[in-house]
């Protein structure tokens, strides 16, 4: 038996530790706290696809937000054909076409490049993203991340953590949501980043971050946005100024299980990547995912795209 190696060690001390200081519980910022305490303004950014059923609940447990105080813009970045935009126009948001923001950088690469280019029109100096296909949404989705993030203190961003249901054939299981978490994530962060092992929820998508923040970062396009901005505000800012916040529950729709091999591929890619650029593994990821298809192999996820800090792509820095 051998002794654990110490800087390993000291890494998971670090991360319980922060588990425990740093986890905070929403109703630690109720909208009139939020209101009275921040210090900054406060865009609330949602970027959507087909999600006509559920945008509609989601902003109408902002606009309460917006009117108490404790924010100031809601915007919606579209790419739906299904009346997603006419919804949110209807419930107050501002709504701008995902393919007309920074079109020099050409065509829009999912949820990641859509969060990138929102940057463009978001004018707070906090920034909070939430998911727009959330079920029984409420105010505490933002006011709870916003309220640490844009107040005085240490804190550059606020990551959500909460429980998530698994929801199949009319059944729901109390746990079980997260299976690219818990099969990819999880295990693969705790391998090569462990310091980020208390993070309960490391592909939430639901974070508010300082403007001085995000303008520093690069975005990856696609699914795996959020545990690289996950890793990448870690290595820029540490662990002390970052908090992850209980929202309590989280439903949403289901992926079928073969769809989940791309996600987890992206998300794996993004977690290697920066293990690779950081010197913690010798090689770069795989360019791509093949899967079996009629005894050929196909690719069914491709290289990922990484856009530059906002603040080097105003110099043209990143251009196609």
């Amino acid at each position: 038996m051998t002794d654990r190696d110490p800087s390993l060690s000291s890494e998971l001390d670090e991360a319980r530790a922060w588990a425990r200081r740093a986890t905070l519980h929403h109703t630690a910022w109720p909208a009139a706290r939020v209101a009275a305490e921040r210090e900054r303004t406060v865009s609330v950014v949602l970027p959507a696809r087909d999600e006509a059923g559920t945008i509609g609940a989601v902003l109408d447990a902002l606009t309460p937000l917006r009117d108490a105080g404790a924010i100031d813009q809601i915007v919606v970045v579209d790419d739906s054909t299904d009346g997603t935009a006419d919804v949110a126009r209807s419930h107050g948001a501002e709504v701008y076409a995902q393919r007309e923001l920074r079109p020099e950088y050409g065509p829009v690469l999912g949820k990641g490049d859509a969060m990138w280019r929102s940057l463009s029109v978001a004018t707070g100096e906090v920034v909070c993203f939430l998911d727009a296909d959330t079920e029984n949404p409420g105010p505490h989705f933002a006011a709870g991340l916003v309220g640490p993030v844009a107040s005085a203190g240490p804190v550059q961003l606020a990551k959500a953590c909460y429980r998530r249901p698994f929801r199949v054939a009319g059944q729901t299981a109390p746990t079980g949501g997260g299976r690219v978490t818990e099969l990819t994530a999880r295990p693969l962060l705790n391998a090569l980043f462990p310091t980020l092992a208390g993070v309960r929820q490391p592909l939430a998508g639901e974070i508010a971050v300082r403007r001085e923040l995000i303008d520093r970062l690069p975005m990856l396009c696609g699914y795996a946005v959020d545990v690289g901005l996950l890793i990448d505000a870690w290595q820029v800012v540490g662990l002390d100024a970052m908090v992850q916040v209980d929202l309590d529950v989280r439903q949403n729709r289901h992926q079928a299980l073969e769809r989940l091999s791309p996600m987890a591929f992206e998300v794996a890619a993004a977690i290697l990547r920066r293990a690779h650029e950081g010197g913690r593994v010798a090689d770069p990821p795989p360019d791509a995912l093949l899967a079996p298809d009629d005894e050929r192999l196909e690719p069914v996820a491709r290289p990922l795209v990484e856009r530059p800090p906002l603040a080097l792509a105003r110099h043209g820095v990143g251009m196609p």
